[in-house]
C-alpha cells in the first residue's frame, strides 16, 4: 500500500509589523495537524513563511527609515523565531522575496496570460492599503473596508485577471467539492459571494515599486495577492510541475488560514490555479479571531496579545494547550488569562499531570521502578484499553475536519476514565492484598499513559516526550501505527517520574 501523502501549509504571513497571538495561532494550528498526521505514518510537508512584497510593506519600511529589503528581512527573522519558540515543525519556510519564488510567480503569470485570461486596462475603485485588497461601494461600512481598514479611490493603468468568466466554474468546483472550504459557515460566505457576481480582478501596480515585476512590462509590478499566492506551489518545485515533489504534494493540500483571507485563497486562488491549466488545492480552513477579555484586539487599545510575553509566564505547552481547547477551531474565541490559569490548573496539572505522578510514582516504589508484568485481564481492563483505540479513531477523524478541541476533548475523556480506573481499582489496597492483580493494574494503567502521552505529543510535544520517556516507551512505541502491537514491555526500567505539569500560582 502507497504512503499517505499530506501537504499542509499556513498562510504566508505579511510582514508589515512583528506577530502576534493571530500568527501564533494559525501556525500553532497547522503543527499540530502535521504531528498528529506524521504519528500515524502519513508523509507530511508542512510550509509555513512571509509575504513580503506590496504597498504595505514599502510604508512601513519607510516609516522605519529603512530600505524594503532590510525592513522584511529584519521582520522575517521574527516570524522564524516566533516559530521556534512556539515549537513549531514546519518543514520550510517560505520567503516571497526568494529568487525561486519570484520565478515561480511569474510563470503563474504567463500561464495564466498564456491561456487568455490576463488583459491591459486601467483600474478605478477603492483599495485598502492595510488589507491589499480592492472592494466594491457596496462592501463599504460607513466609508471603510469591511475589516475597518482605511480605503483610498484608486485610479492607474493595470493588467486583469478576467475573475468574470470563473463564476460559473468555481461554483461548479464547489459543489462537486463540498469540503473544499471549511468551516460551514466560511463556506456559505465565499458562496455568497460569487453567486453575487464576480468582476474582474485588478492584478498589477504602477504607482510603487516595491514587487514582482509583471513578465514583459517592468512599468508594473504585480497585485501582491496574486504573486504571493503562488509560493504554495513555489514551495513544490514549480514552475517543474513534473518534479517528484510536485507530484506528490499537489493538491493534496490543505491551507490553515485566519478568515479575513478567506476569499484570496477560496475564489481567487483556485480561478488563478485553473487559469494556468493547474488543479486547485484539495481544502482550505479559515479560523476565527481572537478578543481579549471580551475585547477587540487593536494597538489603539493598548491590549494585543504577545505570544512572546504568554510563553515566558506559562510555557509552551500550556499556551499551546490552551489556544486549541479553549475555542471550537473555526470560531471567534476570547482570551482571557482567568481562563487560561484555570486550564492549566485543572487539565493539565490536577487531571493529566496528577494521573502520570501518581501512578508512575507508585510504580517507582512499589513496582520496583519497572514495567510492571502483566496478568489476566478483566472486563474493566479491557474497557479502559477498548477506551483508549476509540479515542484515537475519533481524534483521526476529529483531525480530517481539523475540530481540534474536539481532539483535546476526546482525549481528556480518556484522562477523566484513566483517573476513575485508579479510584476503583485502588492499586494501593490490592498491595495487601493481591501483588499480581496491582501489578496488571498498573501495567494497564501506563499503557494508557503511553497512549495519552501519543495523544497529547502534537498539542504539547515536550511535555508528552517526558510523559513516554516516564513510562519507558521505546522510539517503536512512539507510533500512532498500530499502537497496540508496540506496547509497553514488561520488566523495562523506569525513570523516576517528575511533576509535569506545575500549577500556576498567581501572586497576591
Amino acid at each position: 500500500m502507497s504512503q499517505k501523502i499530506s501537504y499542509i501549509t499556513t498562510p504566508i504571513y505579511y510582514v508589515n509589523d512583528i506577530p502576534h497571538i493571530g500568527h501564533a495561532y494559525t501556525s500553532l494550528a497547522a503543527d499540530v495537524l502535521a504531528r498528529f498526521q506524521r504519528l500515524n505514518g502519513v508523509r507530511v510537508l508542512f510550509m509555513t513563511g512571509t509575504d513580503e512584497h506590496g504597498q504595505k510593506v514599502e510604508k512601513s519600511a519607510h516609516a522605519a527609515d529603512l530600505d524594503p529589503k532590510e525592513f522584511v528581512d529584519r521582520v522575517s527573522e521574527r516570524f522564524q523565531d516566533l516559530h521556534q519558540k512556539l515549537n513549531i515543525s514546519n518543514d520550510l519556510f517560505m520567503r516571497t522575496t526568494d529568487p525561486k519564488h519570484i520565478l515561480s510567480a511569474q510563470e503563474m503569470w504567463r500561464r495564466i496570460e498564456q491561456n487568455g485570461h490576463i488583459y491591459k486596462g486601467s483600474y478605478q475603485g477603492w483599495y485598502a492599503v492595510r488589507d491589499e485588497a480592492y472592494y466594491a461601494e457596496k462592501e463599504l461600512i460607513d466609508g471603510k473596508a469591511p475589516t475597518g481598514a482605511d480605503v483610498e479611490w484608486v485610479e492607474e493603468p493595470c493588467y486583469f485577471f478576467r475573475l468574470s468568466s470563473w463564476q460559473e466554474n468555481l461554483l461548479k468546483f464547489y459543489k462537486e467539492n463540498p469540503n473544499f472550504i471549511g468551516p460551514e459557515s466560511r463556506r456559505n460566505e465565499v458562496l455568497r459571494f460569487v453567486e453575487d457576481g464576480l468582476k474582474d480582478l485588478s492584478i498589477s501596480r504602477s504607482t510603487f515599486k516595491w514587487g514582482v515585476p509583471v513578465p514583459g512590462d517592468m512599468d508594473h509590478v504585480m497585485y501582491v495577492w496574486i504573486e504571493a499566492l503562488s509560493i504554495y506551489v513555489t514551495a513544490l518545485g514549480f514552475p517543474n510541475d513534473q518534479s517528484e515533489t510536485f507530484k506528490n504534494f499537489w493538491p493534496t493540500s490543505l491551507h490553515l488560514m485566519g478568515k479575513d483571507i478567506v476569499r484570496f485563497h477560496a475564489v481567487y486562488w483556485p480561478a488563478m490555479l485553473m487559469a494556468a491549466g493547474l488543479t486547485p488545492p484539495k481544502r482550505i480552513f479559515a479560523h476565527g479571531w481572537w478578543t481579549n477579555e471580551g475585547q477587540k484586539i487593536s494597538k489603539s487599545l493598548g491590549n494585543v496579545i504577545d505570544p512572546y510575553k504568554l510563553m515566558g509566564e506559562f510555557g509552551v505547552d500550556p499556551v499551546r494547550y490552551f489556544l486549541l481547547r479553549e475555542v471550537p477551531f473555526g470560531q471567534d474565541g476570547d482570551f482571557s488569562r482567568t481562563a487560561l490559569i484555570q486550564r492549566v490548573n485543572s487539565d493539565l496539572a490536577n487531571d493529566l499531570g496528577n494521573l502520570v505522578q501518581r501512578v508512575l510514582s507508585f510504580i517507582n516504589k512499589n513496582a520496583d521502578a519497572r514495567v510492571p508484568l502483566k496478568g489476566d485481564l478483566t472486563e474493566a481492563d479491557q474497557a479502559l484499553l477498548t477506551k483508549m483505540n476509540q479515542i484515537l479513531e475519533d481524534c483521526r477523524k476529529y483531525a480530517e475536519s481539523q475540530a481540534l478541541n474536539k481532539m483535546l476533548e476526546a482525549i481528556w475523556e480518556g484522562v477523566g476514565e484513566a483517573n476513575r480506573y485508579v479510584d476503583s481499582e485502588q492499586p494501593w489496597s490490592l498491595r495487601k492484598t493481591d501483588i499480581t492483580r496491582m501489578n496488571t493494574v498498573l501495567y494497564v494503567l501506563a499503557e494508557v499513559i503511553r497512549r495519552l502521552g501519543l495523544l497529547t505529543m502534537p498539542f504539547m510535544p515536550t511535555a508528552a516526550e517526558k510523559i513516554l520517556d516516564y513510562v519507558g516507551a521505546d522510539q517503536q512505541s512512539r507510533s500512532l501505527v498500530d499502537w497496540e502491537k508496540h506496547i509497553l514491555i514488561p520488566g523495562a526500567q523506569l525513570p523516576k517520574p517528575e511533576g509535569v505539569f506545575p500549577r500556576i500560582v498567581e501572586k497576591e
